[in-house]
């Protein structure tokens, strides 16, 4: 809890535990808690709304497959103008998803795989913490229950 609350007074913040105000410290605790993971939720926010257009999904492809490119390679992929794939690609690097290099007459772009595999690496914590298994898992069994022609000995099966 120490690191989440990092540049605050802690001094402070323990005289109060001391003079018996746990509850203020502790709303305080978990306030700084909130907004820690308002912050990690809003940068992967960003960077799944930055994957969120078709064009864009499909530079990244681009970029990955060549191991980077200029924007005019991009261009001819893609069908688009210039400056539509540019936009594109800003809103990718903006997002922490691509690299950008200015290499004179051309643009270069690369993608950031640790960018990406922290990403992936989220939402593969939130699909198994919602769902329960791994990203990619099958899913999980489904319970059976009993029926008349599984039912346990004992039980009337003409109900």
């Amino acid at each position: 809890m120490r690191d989440l609350i990092a540049g605050h007074d802690l001094k402070k913040y323990a005289e109060m535990v001391d003079d018996g105000n746990l509850i203020v410290y502790r709303r305080y605790t978990m306030n700084a808690l909130h907004s820690h993971c308002e912050s990690r939720d809003a940068r992967v926010a960003r960077k799944l709304a930055a994957l969120a257009h078709p064009v864009r999904l499909r530079l990244l492809r681009h970029i990955g497959s060549a191991h980077g490119c200029c924007v005019k390679e991009m261009v001819s992929q893609v069908g688009m103008a210039q400056s539509t794939v540019s936009q594109h690609l800003k809103v990718l690097v903006e997002a922490g998803l691509v690299d950008y290099r200015a290499e004179r007459p051309r643009s270069c772009y690369r993608i950031n795989t640790d960018a990406l595999g922290e990403l992936a690496g989220e939402i593969g914590q939130t699909i198994h913490g919602c769902c329960g298994r791994e990203v990619g898992g099958s899913a999980p069994e489904t319970p059976s229950f009993p029926t008349a022609t599984n039912a346990p000995d004992g039980v009337n099966k003409d109900i």
